[in-house]
């Protein structure tokens, strides 16, 4: 991969790349670490990388780079200052956006960034295989899990109202 094709491939995917990490991650300056690790081992590694595969090489790293920092932030969890009786709470008003981010929130990692990859950002299951590690079944089998999960939150009456 030349400097020119790399340069065409930020221009080209940062904004997806970015977009489903925050997606998944839901901090915006968690995620811009993560991108931003992504598109420099890609220039590291820019001379094994071929342009026409680089978008794929791109997720993957991506993908592999956020699942550590999941890792990460999960064995530094913080214990939160305040106990439940001194924060206000109001219920929210649900719409359609906030009810699909809870049924996103409720899927584990590998789950969340299959329906992500495959139904937001539409990856092929071969494409996603190779992104995930996962082999064609098994990203079959794990997305239909997971929009069956999703299917099961989203009709419940009190999530919509």
């Amino acid at each position: 991969m030349t400097e020119r094709e790399y340069n065409e491939c930020v221009t080209s995917y940062a904004d997806n790349v970015y977009r489903f990490i925050l997606k998944n991650l839901r901090h915006e300056e968690d995620a811009r670490d993560v991108v931003q690790t992504a598109f420099e081992k890609m220039w590291r590694n820019r001379e094994e990388v071929d342009a026409e595969k680089s978008k794929s090489y791109l997720f993957t790293v991506a993908y592999h780079q956020m699942i550590d920092h999941i890792r990460k932030v999960k064995r530094i969890q913080l214990q939160e200052e305040f106990s439940d009786s001194v924060k206000v709470q109001n219920k929210p008003v649900h719409n359609l956006k906030k009810v699909l981010e809870d049924a996103l929130e409720r899927l584990n990692e590998t789950q969340r960034s299959l329906v992500l990859l495959k139904d937001y950002e539409g990856y092929s299951y071969e494409e996603i295989g190779k992104i995930t590690g996962l082999n064609d079944s098994q990203v079959k089998v794990y997305l239909h899990r997971a929009r069956l999960q999703l299917k099961e939150y989203i009709v419940k009456l009190e999530n919509v109202i």
